[in-house]
């Protein structure tokens, strides 16, 4: 799926991080086959991450479980729009923008035909529609994940129970 993507579309990935020597060894397939459009780092380092989110369009998290997550989050602070599977943390923090209101692209299923979907959706309004995608980063940029939100709400649920 992530070949046919680098090789059809004009689409560059970037991944750091570590993980299982599975994942790692399928992402080093990758940046062998595809040198020019994908580039990876098996490290971690803040300040690069930090680059990454500032320079990319897109942010992909296709979690198969997220009890939270705070990297969708972080994406939308740079304005750069979560693509993510909906579930947990995820599903919470980023809605489908195909309503004209989201904050992101989501699919439903842990599978590759979905997230190539949601994938494909979000490169389609990013090269086709520069109006709705511009709109869409002012929507990101705007959401409001802070603590004091986050308090705001405790306080109306312990009133509530309260009454």
């Amino acid at each position: 799926m992530v070949d046919n993507l680098l090789d059809t579309t004009e689409v560059r990935f970037v991944v750091l991080g570590t993980g299982d020597t599975e994942y790692e060894d399928f992402f080093r397939g990758l940046a062998t086959r595809h040198p020019d459009k994908f580039r990876l780092e098996l490290k971690f380092d803040s300040a690069l991450s930090r680059q990454i989110y500032a320079g990319a369009d897109m942010f992909l998290m296709p979690s198969k479980s997220e009890p939270c997550g705070l990297s969708q989050m972080i994406a939308l602070r740079y304005g750069t729009i979560p693509i993510v599977r909906e579930t947990g943390g995820l599903k919470d923090s980023i809605t489908d923008c195909g309503d004209g209101k989201g904050n992101g692209f989501t699919f439903k299923t842990y599978n590759a035909q979905d997230m190539h979907w949601a994938i494909n959706r979000a490169i389609d309004l990013y090269y086709n529609d520069k109006k709705k995608w511009g709109t869409l980063v002012t929507r990101a940029l705007k959401c409001d994940n802070s603590w004091a939100k986050s308090a705001d709400l405790y306080i109306e649920m312990y009133k509530e129970a309260c009454s």
